[in-house]
């Protein structure tokens, strides 16, 4: 399977991993392989507040892109939430992912302890499925919660 961008191959395991790390913040079973430090200021804004955009990324990334008007903005590799009642997805501020462009997409929700990864090659429908997961994870939750 791709990760992220075209090019970069891994397995759903070794990606499983990686997530993981990054919500415990920087470690691993074996070893701190970043610092909480580094992992905070990766998923940190950092984008300045008058930053524009090309008319074609609403266009194409939609509720995915890591613009103000979707609530969101981008970190050091990861697009991040930055406001909740914005994006018209489910998840919670402080919540980052990557959406790669052939489909693959993975978000990290720490206030739910939450790691979601969709490993997919279908770029005609990436948002479609996207925006079905994140919906039926966070449906999951609030069913689970309710038991």
């Amino acid at each position: 399977m791709a990760i992220g961008r075209g090019g970069l191959y891994s397995t759903a395991g070794d990606y499983l991993h990686f997530c993981q790390m990054l919500l415990d913040h920087g470690r691993s079973p074996n070893a701190q392989i970043l610092s909480p430090a580094t992992i905070r200021l990766m998923i940190s804004d950092h984008l300045p507040a008058g930053i524009t955009w090309d008319s074609y990324t609403p266009i194409l990334f939609e509720a995915v892109a890591p613009t103000r008007d979707m609530g969101q903005s981008f970190g050091l590799g990861f697009a991040l939430r930055t406001h909740s009642g914005v994006n018209p997805l489910p998840g919670s501020i402080g919540d980052y992912f990557w959406a790669g462009a052939f489909g693959t997409y993975f978000w990290i929700d720490p206030a739910e302890k939450l790691i979601a990864i969709f490993m997919s090659q279908s770029p005609e429908l990436r948002l479609h499925y996207r925006y079905l997961m994140r919906q039926l994870v966070y449906q999951a939750i609030e069913l689970s919660d309710r038991c």
